[in-house]
């Protein structure tokens, strides 16, 4: 089976604040094959911004290898987000109605991919796909909104 490797990060400037997300598609071997940088807008938290970049990477792989092709294909979404990554595995609860409706997106488009991993990785482990989060944050470009 295939496999893509996906870093996601999201942040927000004041929680709530201005926020953006940053996403790297990698190969299996970790070479990178897409990168992303948007900003969300104006009022979003930290975690808000965490569920974006998710949903949008997920988007996103569909898109890159096709609706046919992405479910034969495993995906593992790389994130320093504890609280994103134990909610998506079930570990924690999910009590904020905002993010719960974020939730229900993350599992709803699971349902057309293969298999989806979520793993927790040192935020030193992320740096690149924060540094996409800080580019669209400077430059606040407004595009393209996922909300």
């Amino acid at each position: 089976m295939e496999k893509i490797i996906i870093y996601t990060d999201g942040g927000s400037r004041g929680n709530p604040g201005p926020a953006a997300i940053g996403v790297l598609i990698c190969d299996k071997k970790g070479k990178a094959v897409k990168e992303y940088s948007e900003y969300l807008g104006k009022d979003f938290t930290n975690n808000e911004a965490e569920y974006g970049a998710v949903i949008f990477a997920l988007k996103k792989a569909k898109a890159l290898y096709g609706k046919k092709a992405v479910k034969n294909i495993e995906i593992e979404i790389l994130s320093d987000s504890e609280l994103l990554v134990k909610q998506l595995k079930g570990e924690y609860k999910i009590i904020e109605p905002k993010i719960q409706s974020l939730f229900l997106q993350v599992w709803n488009l699971r349902v057309d991919l293969g298999e989806v991993k979520f793993t927790l990785i040192p935020r030193k482990k992320n740096k690149e796909a924060d540094a996409l989060v800080n580019q669209a944050l400077d430059t606040r470009r407004e595009e393209a909104k996922l909300f």
